[in-house]
């Protein structure tokens, strides 16, 4: 067992998490924010970024926009995956409509997309709306 290093979702600090505390309220050193919450946080660009390159937990995005239908309908359903995924995976949400230089440097080309990252590199993407247990089954996999 070691150490994970994982990005503030809300400050951007990076913290170095000892492995067997990951779902004991680990918390950011700088803010006190909780670091693996089992919730979808939404996050702007930099934060993505850092995290992406980063954490030692895989890092998941779903590229999302308010008026999507689809996107909505999926976004409970995202919720309830991060709630499940605890200590695994962290679940993120980007607003491509608030961030849109975003969507395009990641190459969006619909939404909803998720993409999963892991230490930096992409791992693979997924478009279009999936329930909970399709979402977790599709990272777990």
């Amino acid at each position: 067992m070691g150490d994970k290093t994982l990005t503030c979702l809300a400050c951007g600090q990076l913290n170095r998490v000892p492995e067997e505390r990951l779902t004991a309220g680990a918390k950011c050193g700088k803010c006190g924010q909780g670091l693996v919450t089992g919730e979808a946080v939404d996050v702007d660009p930099a934060i993505l970024e850092k995290a992406k390159k980063n954490d030692d937990l895989p890092l998941v995005v779903d590229f999302w926009a308010p008026w999507c239908g689809p996107c909505k309908m999926m976004g409970p359903e995202y919720a309830k995956a991060a709630g499940t995924l605890v200590g695994q995976a962290r679940l993120v949400k980007l607003d491509t409509q608030r961030h849109q230089s975003t969507g395009g440097r990641y190459a969006i080309r619909g939404i909803p997309t998720m993409v999963a990252f892991e230490r930096g590199k992409e791992k693979k993407r997924q478009s279009g709306a999936m329930r909970a247990g399709q979402i977790v089954s599709w990272i777990q996999n």
